[in-house]
């Protein structure tokens, strides 16, 4: 069964610079065993599979799988798949709109500019605040050790999935940062999270507002390139507590270069509170997959 295949780099704007995705366009005829088993081929973070929608207030329906099993909703795949969505022509957006159908129910996805020019935002999932903790809580106090701490206190939240949020002092600090990956996974573990993505204000004279960085501790140990949900589970946090940096609740985070990419993201709360996470898309790799 031959079918159309793109590799994309998300929130990126050059190759290499984000997060890669690979996209099935047209999945019919694939089933579960089948897209999982592309999935764990591609060894990328996600793969995607595109279907017909089945509301008709859908353009398109969207099934996501890591390697190890299906997600269901992930901001980078998301991006990335309406981005080959509109090349491939299979929708057009209503008033500048797509919507995308998948498991975490019927998102929209925010369409701006043309060519390389363009952006893709897709609004999250509601975020909730699970809990907040003192910095000696006995389940994260290993895995924060040696953290050079920020004023907020870790917090857990859950946007789909779950992340442990930690504010550190400064730019330099979350830079330098070496992971105790043994002590993340253990908490990943416990509290049936994804592990901690840590974070700090970017220095006055860079290009962006916000240095984040995420580690993976729930299936495997591996810091994340660039990552959307994490991102937006973030953007939900600090407005809760009137942190959002940026101006007019927009701002750009930098992610991945501690693991040789340069991603930006672009984070927008909009006035119902609601939390759109985009960038830019790269198209790297068009064409054929024989399964």
């Amino acid at each position: 069964m031959k079918k159309h295949y793109v590799q994309l780099d998300v929130f990126a704007d050059r190759p290499g610079a984000g997060n890669p995705l690979a996209v099935i366009p047209d999945a019919h005829g694939l089933d579960d065993d089948a897209m999982q088993a592309i999935a764990r081929w591609t060894r990328l973070p996600e793969t995607t599979f595109v279907f017909p929608p089945t509301s008709p207030d859908a353009s398109y329906r969207i099934r996501i799988f890591s390697p190890r099993r299906e997600v269901p909703f992930a901001g980078h795949p998301s991006v990335g798949t309406a981005s080959v969505v509109l090349d491939s022509g299979l929708a057009t957006p209503r008033d500048g709109v797509l919507v995308q159908e998948g498991i975490a129910g019927l998102l929209p996805l925010r369409v701006d500019g043309e060519g390389a020019l363009r952006t893709i935002a897709v609004r999250t999932p509601r975020a909730r605040l699970v809990e907040q903790v003192a910095p000696n809580d006995a389940r994260i106090a290993r895995a924060i050790a040696g953290m050079r701490l920020g004023a907020l206190p870790p917090a857990l939240m859950d946007g789909g999935r779950r992340w442990w949020l930690v504010e550190l002092e400064s730019e330099a600090a979350l830079r330098s940062l070496e992971p105790a990956w043994g002590a993340i996974s253990q908490l990943a573990t416990r509290t049936e999270s994804m592990g901690v993505c840590a974070f700090a204000k970017a220095d006055a004279t860079a290009d962006y507002d916000l240095v984040v960085r995420a580690f993976v501790g729930s299936t495997s140990q591996f810091e994340d390139a660039a990552s959307g949900a994490a991102n937006a589970t973030l953007a939900a946090w600090l407005a809760q507590n009137d942190r959002l940096p940026g101006r007019g609740w927009r701002y750009v985070v930098s992610q991945g270069r501690e693991v040789g990419f340069d991603a930006r993201l672009q984070l927008h709360v909009d006035e119902a509170g609601d939390v759109w996470s985009g960038g830019h898309v790269r198209t790297v790799v068009t064409g054929t997959i024989d399964w």
